[in-house]
């Protein structure tokens, strides 16, 4: 006669957690002290990474003033259909100081205030992630930056506490950033001692691991929005001519960082399902290399996946937003590519 095991192997048993959505690996977490210990292996984050990947996801924020909330809907599973949002996130109200949250299960930790000396308290923050070190790290600007505050926090370490960090050029930060391959790029307005001089645009590329600051002539992708196209930083500004009723994609993608050499390409879109282009904004471009466009109009959130390659254009309505957005108070925001990642819980 077989005996039947008492208990399931211990790789197993991560195997069948691993197909379990986040929200139920962080209540499987708090069952037993065993459980908690198994599923805070670095074995296991990593391996429900790996399928994280495998279903990205869109992430769509509502912002209003000191108040946020989360949503998130399948990426490209119904294209040329109606498709409703899931709500990853309660909302966050009164964030007078930045968080870091992981949306899906909810948890988060705001991060230790900022003082200034000067009478400039404004600061932009960006979040970076070396994947050697497997390190988050926060690098807090000043706006303006001549005040030379530059901080930086390492996630983690079970102490959050700002350090100063030196940067060797006075810019003017913009608030979007994007990390790709353990570097942090962000554009900003370099300033000049020259009264009356115009402020150039550069990219700043911040390496998380050594902490130290480079800088790329950014006059081509004025305004663009950063990307990350197959591992190469990269930038899409959208264009809308009213006259011919088209949107004029331009894409910048840097093809050798030391030389600082781009390539360019131009796409003239004009289709029916786009309801209204004046409103279509760029969201990101997907690790496939699809270009996804978004767009809230009527109730409804429309997103549009173009892919560059092939010239075809997909399409999907959000439905369900009716009740939670206010035009007099909020913005939309489309992200591309969320995975759901329990490294993340380990530093909040």
């Amino acid at each position: 006669e077989k005996k039947i095991p008492d208990s399931i192997p211990i790789d197993l048993s991560l195997e069948i957690f691993s197909r379990l959505p986040s929200k139920s690996i962080a209540r499987f977490r708090c069952l037993s002290k065993l459980w908690g210990s198994m599923l805070h292996r670095q074995h296991f984050t990593e391996l429900f990474l790996t399928r994280s990947w495998a279903l990205p996801r869109l992430l769509i924020i509502l912002e209003g003033n000191r108040e946020c909330s989360v949503f998130s809907s399948p990426q490209l599973q119904d294209p040329y259909g109606k498709s409703s949002f899931v709500v990853v996130s309660a909302d966050f109200h009164d964030a007078v100081v930045p968080v870091i949250v992981n949306p899906t299960t909810r948890q988060y930790a705001s991060l230790p205030e900022l003082t200034n000396s000067s009478r400039y308290k404004a600061f932009d923050n960006f979040l970076g992630f070396h994947p050697i070190d497997k390190q988050f790290k926060v690098l807090s600007m000043p706006y303006p930056e001549f005040c030379n505050d530059n901080r930086i926090l390492t996630l983690g370490t079970g102490e959050m506490s700002w350090r100063k960090i030196q940067c060797p050029l006075t810019h003017f930060p913009y608030p979007q950033g994007i990390c790709i391959n353990g570097v942090l790029y962000y554009l900003a307005n370099r300033t000049s001692d020259v009264i009356g001089e115009m402020p150039s645009l550069v990219i700043v590329c911040f390496d998380v691991r050594s902490e130290k600051f480079k800088f790329i002539e950014a006059e081509k992708c004025f305004y663009a929005t950063l990307i990350n196209y197959k591992g190469k930083l990269g930038g899409i500004r959208e264009k809308y001519d009213y006259d011919s009723n088209t949107l004029e994609l331009r894409m910048w993608v840097l093809e050798d960082v030391e030389k600082q050499e781009w390539s360019k390409n131009v796409y003239i879109l004009q289709d029916d399902d786009f309801v209204d282009l004046s409103y279509v904004t760029v969201a990101g471009i997907t690790t496939t290399g699809e270009i996804v466009l978004s767009m809230y109009k009527s109730k409804l959130v429309y997103v549009f996946y173009f892919n560059p390659a092939r010239s075809t254009l997909q399409s999907v309505k959000i439905q369900g937003f009716g009740d939670y957005y206010d035009a007099d108070r909020h913005s939309v925001s489309v992200f591309v590519d969320y995975v759901e990642d329990l490294y993340v819980d380990n530093l909040i």
